[in-house]
């Protein structure tokens, strides 16, 4: 799946509501432009998106119903 796939399903599946799925698009995007990228910059944009993924916490702690189902 590709960037591209990705958006279309997080759209589809309203996803925009959930930042995992953003994280995970903006993940997708580096990895399609890492040829792109000199090591230095996707290592920095590499630990920028796992600050993002971090920064999340557990807020969905109580509510995994509600958040994960399909």
């Amino acid at each position: 799946m590709d960037s591209e796939d990705l958006a279309h399903y997080i759209e589809a599946t309203n996803g925009i509501s959930k930042p995992w799925l953003l994280t995970q698009l903006r993940l997708k995007k580096l990895q399609e432009r890492r040829h792109q990228l000199p090591p230095e910059k996707y290592e920095q944009e590499l630990a920028d998106l796992h600050q993002t993924l971090m920064n999340l916490g557990e807020w969905w702690l109580g509510i995994e119903d509600e958040v994960f189902r399909g």
